[in-house]
């Protein structure tokens, strides 16, 4: 199984380091110098790590061959990914893989189905499941403990308490009015 743990983003200095964006919790084992990740595009790799350092706040790494900043450029945008057994889970308790959200049934704590998981969207401040429901929509659910609830791998559902208005506003403002009239 293939686990997309880095984005590579622009080259840092003349001698072929770039940065990355971290998609992974794990970087120190991810991204551990040795490492060697598929890329996409293909073309680009495999890669293998040659040293990594944090400077300023951001994981710089260098790759074997790659000597300079035009290198180092052309690697722009290429996703870095890991080969991971399957079976294999994150180490800490409340941690997952995208491949073991996928596919999830969404339900709310009182039951209600609101769809399934498709797609799961890394973004800077957090992360978003993407929810189709049975009627084609999507929905996106922010995967925070505050909403997301519980994650039973078992019997493959994510249990939501959603907020007013995040699922389906259409439904909040038709009650609304039922109430006034």
């Amino acid at each position: 199984m293939q686990l997309v743990v880095a984005r590579i983003g622009r080259a840092h200095g003349i001698k072929g380091e770039v940065t990355v964006e971290v998609r992974t919790d794990e970087p120190e084992l991810r991204l551990a110098p040795g490492a060697v990740l598929a890329t996409d595009p293909a073309s680009t790799g495999p890669l293998t790590i040659e040293s990594g350092r944090v400077h300023s706040g951001r994981l710089l790494l260098r790759f074997e061959g790659v000597r300079d900043r035009t290198g180092a450029e052309a690697l722009r945008n290429t996703l870095l990914i890991a080969e991971i057994d399957p079976d294999e889970l994150p180490e800490g308790e409340d941690e997952y893989y995208d491949h073991q959200l996928m596919d999830l049934d969404v339900v709310t704590v009182d039951g209600t189905e609101i769809g399934r998981i498709t797609e799961i969207s890394h973004l800077p401040s957090q992360d978003l499941f993407i929810v189709e429901r049975p009627d084609g929509d999507e929905v996106m659910v922010p995967f925070v403990e505050e909403i997301v609830v519980e994650i039973d791998l078992e019997e493959q559902r994510a249990v939501i308490d959603p907020p007013p208005g995040l699922i389906d506003d259409r439904a909040e403002t038709a009650s609304s009015k039922d109430e006034t009239s």
